[in-house]
């Protein structure tokens, strides 16, 4: 694989539509196999959802829970599909770090419950050598028909245990789509993509303080990006349309800006 096929490939997708990033991305990867497992740790695009058959509840999938084409769901800590007898069993949380990710993941459930009210979430950690790291996923969608959106949210953190604080990097990616289709509005399609940084020493004085310094990080970086998306996607579209497209006839407003100009010159005599 070259360097520059790589940024090529970044720099298209980048430019292509985001709702449409997993079959554009899909398409790269046939025709450059070899972009494969870069391109898939990489490029952040909207999530897709399993059942687990061990507890019938449903899970996010992402490159942090993939081995091969099996994913480890977080209910039963198992990969469905199974991996061949050949592999070691996939990569698993330890036992100290597995039962904070059950913790992280019930808090993550009420948080979407009472931010989103419904939805898919879905919690993963692993080990690193001086700490650990996750992602925390957040997905809603509308139901399909004339009217349809989603929002995907992706928070990836690392967690270095020090004396008494640990120090965070939080890397959060929200996912975007609305779209509409009507007689009388014709096809609107907004959609996007956002990607935030943070770091930040918080203190530690056990394993619950992590679950609820990772759960504060993950509030407050949703509550900006909202509010960012807010005013860049709708307040932008607002101005856009608003000067593309008038209510009040085109004569009308002409005549009212020259009644203005005239004003205006009136009171420069």
């Amino acid at each position: 694989m070259s360097s520059d096929q790589f940024d090529s490939a970044l720099d298209l997708l980048r430019r292509l539509p985001p709702h449409s990033t997993s079959a554009n991305l899909n398409r790269i990867c046939a025709i450059a196999p070899s972009l494969t497992e870069d391109l898939l740790s990489s490029v952040d695009q909207p999530l897709e959802s399993r059942t687990c058959k061990k507890t019938k509840r449903d899970y996010l999938l992402c490159d942090y829970n993939r081995d091969g084409d099996s994913y480890r769901s977080p209910w039963s800590n198992e990969f469905e599909p199974p991996l061949d007898e050949g592999d070691e069993g996939g990569s698993v949380p330890s036992e100290r770090v597995r039962k904070m990710e059950i913790r992280m993941g019930e808090g993550v459930e009420v948080y979407r419950d009472l931010y989103y009210e419904g939805g898919v979430s879905s919690v993963y950690f692993w080990d690193l050598d001086d700490g650990f790291a996750g992602v925390v996923l957040l997905q809603k969608r509308t139901p399909k028909g004339s009217s349809e959106g989603g929002w995907d949210s992706i928070h990836v953190f690392e967690a270095i245990d020090r004396a008494r604080t640990a120090h965070y990097k939080l890397t959060s990616t929200v996912i975007l789509h609305l779209g509409t289709k009507n007689e009388a509005l014709g096809d609107m399609d907004l959609s996007g993509n956002m990607t935030r940084q943070i770091e930040q020493d918080m203190p530690v004085q056990d394993d619950n303080s992590h679950i609820v310094n990772v759960g504060k990080l993950v509030e407050d970086m949703e509550l900006k990006m909202r509010n960012l998306l807010q005013e860049v996607y709708f307040g932008k579209a607002k101005d856009i349309v608003g000067d593309l497209r008038s209510i009040q006839p085109l004569t009308e407003a002409n005549k009212d800006k020259a009644t203005h100009q005239e004003m205006i010159n009136s009171m420069k005599r």
